[in-house]
């Protein structure tokens, strides 16, 4: 199964149900159909505001809500793109701050689906293909683009030197291993190193590729791929540094910031918003100051990213975080966040994503396990994550069951559940 959406709009489920028909063809590599697709659509990443793109493992999502953040404390409107959804289609597309209307979307899905009908697009070539389409129509001062996967051939890759502000690349861990492991001529073979070098394809000549710190292999492979490029290379540790305690100590060739922690919980929280601010100090095509900087730091927000739902129909009273990860990277922060902690984990995870990632960062804080249902796809039982995990049917009868300890909860090893929560909760993203 896949990533569709249900709408409560008969005029988006229409135009939603076509996209659940696209399929890709398999093996199929490059960008040749976008670019067919935007060329019936006028090119219309060709009339973009500055675009900020961003790629990596983890952490691009929450890089791209806060450089939003700090580029509308500037005062810009900012149109952002990412994916996937939680609860909404419409989540995938914001329009100089708020999310594009039912109305809106049908009638975009339905342009762009009619322009390739042909031409056999994917899901994601289409939803680029019309946010593209309405970021060039509707005014707007930046562009906050997160690529899908990947970035070499993700369908965001198509996008101008001209038109682009900064690249970025969050942090580097083993995902989606069918699409960007699979052995090619020319790419390296050490994992971690084929990763970088997919996601370093996003560089772009003359304009800034800002970047955290990775291992040797990995590092090299986005070194060659920025100067290959002949693209602005700007490491962490080399460019640019970062000390992160009660604030964030920035420092780079501009000068020295103090900022104040985000308000996103979690160190790794702290590093994607610096990333944000190198990647914003590093570009001349917008203005921003380090007041429009320190006030987004506060203003950011990233559902199911590390967040503590808010009382609800489904949490109830109770201390419960919810987060969507579900790869080592991933379970590595989150075992950091709760060090030391006792915590009941109730689980959901994708059949194609290894339990360990999760579990065993978490092990020494682990009270109980109950593994439950990612609801219209294939799953994990409860043995995968070991001899004490209890099947429940479904998150609410996990609560239930949970004893009143006092204990927080942590919801967590797919976003697919995490949107199912949210919905359930009450808190839907907007």
């Amino acid at each position: 199964m896949r990533d569709f959406a249900r709408s409560d709009s008969p005029a988006v489920q229409r135009q939603l149900d076509r996209l659940a028909a696209l399929s890709i063809p398999e093996g199929r590599l490059g960008l040749d159909t976008i670019r067919a697709l935007l060329d019936r659509l006028g090119n219309p990443h060709h009339r973009l505001p500055p675009v900020f793109h961003v790629a990596g493992t983890n952490g691009k999502g929450s890089t791209c809500a806060f450089l939003r953040a700090m580029l509308e404390e500037q005062g810009y409107t900012v149109h952002v793109t990412t994916s996937p959804h939680l609860v909404r289609y419409n989540e995938r597309i914001r329009l100089a701050g708020t999310l594009i209307d039912d109305d809106r979307l049908a009638e975009l899905l339905a342009e762009v689906l009619d322009a390739g009908e042909d031409l056999g697009p994917s899901f994601f070539e289409v939803t680029i293909a019309a946010a593209f389409s309405e970021f060039a129509r509707v005014p707007a001062d930046a562009c906050v683009v997160e690529v899908g996967l990947g970035g070499r051939f993700d369908a965001t890759n198509v996008l101008e030197p001209e038109s682009v502000a900064a690249c970025g690349i969050a942090s580097l861990g083993i995902d989606h291993e069918r699409f960007l492991l699979t052995p090619e001529e020319g790419a390296p073979t050490e994992p971690i190193a084929r990763i970088a070098f997919e996601k370093a394809g996003i560089a772009k000549p003359g304009v800034p590729l800002v970047c955290l710190s990775y291992p040797a292999d990995a590092r090299a492979q986005i070194q060659t791929a920025a100067e290959r490029a002949k693209a602005q290379l700007a490491l962490l540790d080399y460019d640019w540094d970062v000390e992160i305690g009660l604030g964030l100590s920035y420092r780079d060739r501009r000068g020295s910031l103090n900022l104040p922690r985000p308000a996103l919980p979690g160190d790794h929280q702290a590093l994607n918003a610096s990333l944000a601010v190198a990647m914003l100090r590093h570009q001349d095509k917008l203005r921003i100051t380090p007041g429009a900087i320190a006030r987004g730091m506060g203003q950011a927000r990233w559902p199911a990213r590390l967040q503590r739902l808010l009382p609800g129909s489904l949490a109830g009273q109770r201390e419960v975080w919810l987060d969507g990860g579900h790869n080592a990277d991933a379970g590595r922060m989150l075992g950091r966040h709760f060090s030391g902690r006792r915590l009941h984990l109730i689980i959901g995870m994708l059949e194609s994503k290894d339990p360990a990632a999760i579990i065993t960062p978490l092990a020494d804080s682990l009270a109980s396990i109950s593994a439950v249902a990612v609801p219209g796809h294939d799953w994990h039982p409860p043995e995968a994550f070991g001899d004490h995990a209890a099947a429940q049917s479904d998150v609410a009868a996990a609560l239930a069951s949970l004893p009143e300890d006092g204990l927080p909860v942590l919801i967590a090893g797919s976003l697919y559940l995490a949107g199912d929560v949210l919905r359930q909760n009450g808190e839907l993203p907007d």
